[in-house]
C-alpha cells in the first residue's frame, strides 16, 4: 500500500512560480518511476511530467517543456514539480502517481490557480 500526498498548490499570477511536492509513505518509491498529471474543470486528466526511478530521465508534455521541471529526492521519498512562467491555462488540480505491483496509486491532488 502506498499513500501519496501532494502539496504546494495555490493562487498565483501569470508569470509566477510554484513548487509542488508529492510525499510518499507506506513504501519506498526509489525503485519506481513517478508522474504528475493535471485535470482542469470539465476536462480529462492529462499527463504533465514523469521521472524515472533514478531521476536520470524526465519526460514532459509539450505545453510545459521549458517551464516545468520534475525532480525527486529518494532519500525523502518525495517527488517535486517546479512550475515557472505559469499561465492561466495551467490552472488545474495536480496529481502525482506511481505504479507499484501492478496497481496505480494516486494522491488527492493539489489545486493550482493562475490568474491573468
Amino acid at each position: 500500500q502506498v499513500q501519496l500526498v501532494e502539496s504546494g498548490g495555490g493562487l498565483v499570477q501569470a508569470g509566477g512560480s510554484l513548487r509542488l511536492s508529492c510525499a510518499a509513505s507506506g513504501r519506498t518509491i526509489s525503485s519506481y518511476a513517478m508522474g504528475w498529471f493535471r485535470q482542469a474543470p470539465g476536462k480529462e486528466r492529462e499527463f504533465v511530467a514523469a521521472i524515472t526511478a533514478s531521476g536520470a530521465r524526465t519526460y514532459y508534455t509539450e505545453s510545459v517543456k521549458g517551464r516545468f521541471t520534475i525532480s525527486r529526492d529518494n532519500a525523502k521519498n518525495t517527488v517535486y514539480l517546479q512550475m515557472n512562467s505559469l499561465k492561466p491555462e495551467d490552472t488545474a488540480g495536480y496529481y502525482c502517481n506511481v505504479a507499484v505491483g501492478g496497481r496505480l496509486y494516486w494522491g488527492q491532488g493539489t489545486q493550482v490557480t493562475v490568474s491573468s
